[in-house]
C-alpha cells in the first residue's frame, strides 16, 4: 500500500467518523456491560463496531470503485448491526438512554455520510479502466414479499 493511499484514507471523512464512533463504543459502552456479557453481547458490539471503519478502509484500498462500493455496503450493514446490539444493551439497562440516543445520532449521521460516499464513488467511477473493470456488480431490484402469520 502506498503512503498516498494511507494519507488518502486518513483524510476520508467517512472513515474518520466511523473510527471515532468505534472509539466511543469501546470507551463508553463496553466498560458498562456486565462481566457475564463478556463473550456474548460485548463481543458482538466490539466486532460490528470495528467492522465499520475496517470495511471502509478495505474498500478505500481497492483500485476499482465497485469493490469500494461493495465494502461500503458491508460497513453500512455492520453499522446497522451495531445499532441493534446497542438497542438491546439499552433495553437490558446496560447503557443509559442518553448514551444510546447520542450513539443513535452518530449512527444516523454515519449512514448519511456512507450513502453520500457511495453516491460519490458511483459518479466518479475511480478505477474504471483497471483490469477486471468489465466485471460488474449489479443490484437487481426485486419485490420483497411478506406473509401475514
Amino acid at each position: 500500500m502506498s503512503s498516498d493511499n494511507i494519507q488518502g484514507l486518513e483524510t476520508l471523512e467517512t472513515w474518520k467518523k466511523a473510527r471515532a464512533f468505534s472509539l466511543v463504543v469501546y470507551k463508553e459502552v463496553l466498560p458498562q456491560l456486565p462481566a457475564d456479557e463478556k463473550w456474548h453481547l460485548n463481543q458482538q458490539i466490539r466486532r460490528s463496531a470495528q467492522s465499520v471503519p475496517a470495511n471502509l478502509a478495505e474498500g478505500h484500498g481497492r483500485f476499482y470503485y465497485q469493490d469500494n462500493v461493495r465494502f461500503c455496503y458491508i460497513a453500512r450493514g455492520s453499522l446497522t448491526e451495531t445499532y441493534t446490539h446497542l438497542l438491546l444493551a439499552r433495553d437490558l439497562g446496560y447503557i443509559s438512554s442518553g448514551l444510546f440516543d447520542r450513539l443513535k445520532s452518530q449512527i444516523e449521521e454515519l449512514i448519511r455520510i456512507i450513502n453520500g460516499y457511495i453516491a460519490y464513488l458511483k459518479r466518479s467511477k475511480r478505477g474504471e479502466k483497471e483490469p477486471g473493470a468489465n466485471y460488474a456488480v449489479r443490484d437487481e431490484s426485486s419485490e420483497y414479499l411478506t406473509e401475514d402469520i
